[in-house]
């Protein structure tokens, strides 16, 4: 074979290298040698004419614009074909039928023409092959993680999306066809502004001037006005629902009486009670009689040391004063210790004394139901739909004795009647008596003739739909009723919930799309025990326990500005401090809430967190339907509103104690609620802790560990307890973990971690109990034998004489019965076993379920 031109060597065949990185030095020189038809060989096997001509095609496209391929004809194979010669810039679209022999060189350098070659186009591309895959490389991982950032920022690729975020929280995206991109600072600004346009102060005005007594015509008046308002705004649904009740009147023919007792033992002058209409709904009807005993405000404890003290309050009739804890629980505690009935008034010591606020008219009653429960006291347990008969029961949570309440004017002749040991200091009111005893005193004949009516009321509803959940609610109520002019206890939180509708559907109409549906509800019956939203309850009880999702309760919402209080399940706590944090005090410029309620306190959970009270609609949400709730307000420091159930709760008096500061209050409230709501109704994943049972648990536990001692000393042990709560924490933290290493775009998963966080309320209702027999089964939250504060006043007898220990009426603990072990046993199980439940279903399925019990 003659020698190549170029060159004098003796052209080799060439077989291409075993390895890409074994490539030519620089300088040297390799020749492909063809032959017509014939195929190349390698180190691997045999490679077609047509791959190797593709090879050179992309040569040839990635080479440098100077360089040249040159082709030149080599003699030998194949005679007669013609030398070609490519140019860069021309591009051949198909091999020839027949390939000559030919030699593949690199140009030849200008500088030099005595022979030396550069490096074969192919062989530059083999030698420059790793770097371009590893610049490839580099350029893919920043360019993926240029991405993930800016889509977990941003996302600019769903442009349309509103994107919330948060300090503690992480958030979906959500469609929104007239904006771009929304950030958490965006949807406040969206909410304030649109917050900012109503009129919170005129509606609170113009509804406390309204009769609105559940049951009368100006109620019937107002919530067609209500519903009109929601219907206005345009939400995804607007409806009613009415049921029928028993609710209980004064008689105007026959007003309740109260008169002294003469020698003979029968009435003699009667004690005027200045206001007809006020009265004690749901008390036993009927006559009482017996000697007066002073029993301040009517706790067990206060009974307990009436009994200490020498004075028997059975057969007597208690004077109480309102405050601390409920009608309903003063008149229940009275009962159980043999009270024939109870007197219950207002004492301005209880009151701010400062001379600059209004005060209660020393003439003025206070008003309140005694049924130790809430809703229809007569269908106990059934919704009261449609007039349909139930069966002849009645709430066990009605009282047997006879309640009213009367004047401080009232009250102070009692007192100075009353003999007796001087009641403790801390006893002593400011009524213009010299001193408090605690009696007896003279008799008195009480005559309660109450009647009871049924009654239609009616529950407003409105809905905004979700768009990811929309089986999902996030429910917030106020109630619409009241006994007196209410502007506290009702028009407050109806002026609130009215402005909230408004502004949500504005925010919807600029593009805002909840992800679970908000339920927006205005109750009827509430004066009388929340009757109205327990109804509906009670009504819907299999679907919303399922569905619900929280409630968030309007009511008594502004009682002054000093402080702030928040009633709640343990599971919002957490939820409640972010918000704070993002709300600006009403009172102290450049002060969030949070920075307000936190100063000088180490603590901030002790000086606002409080547990759900048994007359407010929240409570019903959570005790019985097992939805955790919170209601919130705003109170005086160290007293209470004076107006609260008076005929003088009015707008003027509510402004004067605020000192014009209302507005900014209710706005503040309206924020807070309103913050809520975005975050409950909006967040990818549930803002619900439900780890903060643990705690809960704990601290109960570290109250029964007093009587581990006595319990062993029995051959019993609260080991169970122990070990249900080890699971539940165990429970929560795999949860928790499982959340965090998640991807938070799997909607299935996201869904399904969803479900087992909005029903953890729900696990804490004990399934052992019938709901008939004991409505509130909350196991921390309830009342019964079934409850933990039950288990821990059962265990307390173990300590005292038996006979005389009493615990707490919620509790559900009897009065006059020592330690029994048959009960102890019984109620380790209930509560042991509810909260290894709530354990087990934390856990998710069945197969991942890991405990020793």
């Amino acid at each position: 074979m003659p020698p190549p031109l170029g060159g004098g060597q003796q052209t080799p065949e060439l077989r291409l290298p075993a390895r890409a990185d074994k490539g030519p030095s620089q300088g040297s020189h390799k020749r492909f040698v063809i032959g017509g038809g014939g195929s190349l060989q390698d180190s691997g096997g045999l490679m077609s004419m047509e791959r190797l001509w593709g090879l050179l095609q992309g040569a040839q496209r990635f080479s440098p614009r100077p360089s040249q391929t040159i082709y030149k004809r080599v003699e030998g194979t194949r005679q007669g074909c013609p030398e070609e010669e490519e140019e860069d810039g021309e591009e051949v679209t198909e091999p020839p039928a027949h390939f000559c022999p030919m030699e593949l060189r690199g140009p030849e350098s200008r500088s030099s023409q005595a022979g030396r070659q550069n490096f074969g186009l192919w062989a530059v591309g083999r030698r420059a092959a790793p770097y371009m895959v590893l610049t490839a490389l580099l350029i893919f991982t920043g360019a993926f993680l240029l991405g993930y950032v800016a889509f977990r920022g941003s996302c600019q690729a769903c442009g349309n999306d509103v994107l919330v975020v948060s300090d503690e929280m992480n958030y979906e995206l959500e469609p929104d066809s007239h904006q771009g991109t929304l950030y958490w600072s965006d949807l406040q600004a969206m909410f304030l502004r649109h917050l900012g346009e109503g009129s919170l102060e005129n509606t609170i005005r113009q509804t406390s001037l309204r009769e609105r007594v559940a049951g009368s015509a100006g109620m019937a008046s107002l919530a067609q006005d209500i519903r009109a308002s929601l219907l206005r705004q345009k939400l995804d649904h607007v409806w009613t629902d009415t049921h029928y009740v028993g609710l209980q009147f004064p008689d105007r023919a026959h007003p309740n009486t109260l008169h002294w007792v003469d020698e003979t033992g029968r009435p003699g002058e009667q004690l005027p009670l200045e206001d007809p209409d006020v009265y004690c709904p749901y008390s036993a009807t009927g006559n009482a009689t017996g000697r007066l005993v002073y029993a301040h405000y009517g706790r067990p404890e206060d009974l307990q040391h009436l009994r200490a003290r020498g004075v028997e309050p059975a057969g007597r009739l208690l004077l109480v004063r309102s405050g601390v804890i409920s009608f309903a629980q003063k008149v229940a505690s009275a009962q159980d210790f043999g009270a024939r009935g109870v007197l219950i008034y207002p004492d301005s010591a209880d009151f701010s004394q400062d001379p600059h606020k209004p005060g209660l008219s020393s003439d003025r009653a206070v008003y309140g139901h005694v049924h130790l429960g809430t809703g229809d006291p007569y269908t106990p347990g059934f919704p009261s739909f449609n007039q349909t008969q139930f069966p002849p029961v009645q709430s066990s949570g009605l009282p047997s004795i006879p309640a009213q309440p009367i004047s401080a004017d009232i009250a102070s002749l009692l007192l100075r009647k009353l003999d007796g040991p001087v009641a403790p200091q801390d006893w002593q009111g400011q009524l213009p008596v010299s001193l408090y005893r605690l009696g007896p005193g003279p008799g008195l004949h009480l005559g309660i003739n109450n009647y009871r009516a049924s009654t239609p009321i009616s529950n407003i509803f409105g809905c905004i739909e979700g768009r990811s959940e929309p089986d999902h609610y996030v429910v917030i109520g106020a109630q619409r009723d009241a006994w007196g002019p209410g502007a506290a206890k009702s028009a407050v939180g109806t002026a609130i919930l009215l402005e909230l509708v408004r502004t949500f559907s504005s925010m919807v109409s600029n593009g805002f799309q909840p992800r679970r549906s908000l339920l927006f509800i205005s109750w009827d019956g509430g004066d009388f025990g929340s009757v109205g939203s327990t109804e509906w309850l009670e009504g819907y009880l299999s679907l919303l326990h399922l569905k619900a999702v929280v409630y968030v309760n309007l009511d008594n919402a502004v009682l002054g500005d000093d402080k702030f209080h928040a009633k709640t399940s343990p599971l919002l706590i957490s939820l409640i401090k972010n918000i704070l944090k993002q709300v600006d005090s009403p009172n102290h410029s450049g002060q969030s809430l949070y920075e307000q309620v936190a100063f000088n306190n180490h603590s901030w959970e002790s000086e606002v967190i409080q547990q759900l009270p048994m007359d407010s609609s929240a409570y019903s949400f959570t005790a019985f339907a097992g939805v955790p709730a919170l209601e919130f307000s705003f109170v005086e420091e160290g007293q209470a509103y004076p107006f609260l159930n008076t005929k003088e709760d009015t707008y003027e008096n509510l402004h004067k104690v605020l000192r014009g500061r209302l507005p900014a209050v209710a706005q503040a409230v309206a924020q807070l609620a309103g913050q809520l709501l975005i975050r409950l109704s909006h967040d990818h994943l549930l803002p619900l802790d439900f780890a903060r049972y643990g705690d809960v648990v704990l601290r109960h536990i570290g109250s029964l560990n007093e009587f581990s001692g006595d319990l062993k000393a029995r051959g019993l042990t609260l080991q169970w307890v122990y070990s249900a709560r080890g699971d539940y924490i165990r429970a929560a933290e795999k949860l928790r973990k499982e959340i965090y290493s998640s991807e938070e775009s799997d909607e299935r998963l996201t869904r399904m971690y969803n479900v087992r966080i909005m029903r953890v309320e729900f696990y804490f209702l004990s399934q052992y109990v019938s709901p008939a027999d004991s409505p509130f089964r909350h196991i921390f939250l309830g009342r019964g034998d079934h409850t933990l504060g039950a288990l821990l006043d059962h265990v307390r007898l173990l300590r005292s004489s038996g006979s005389a220990a009493l615990g707490d009426v919620s509790s559900g603990v009897a009065p006059g019965l020592g330690f029994q072990e048959s009960r102890f046993r019984r109620q380790l199980a209930l509560l042991t076993w509810t909260l290894q439940g709530a354990a087990n279903a934390l856990s998710g399925d069945v197969w991942n379920i890991d405990n020793n019990f």
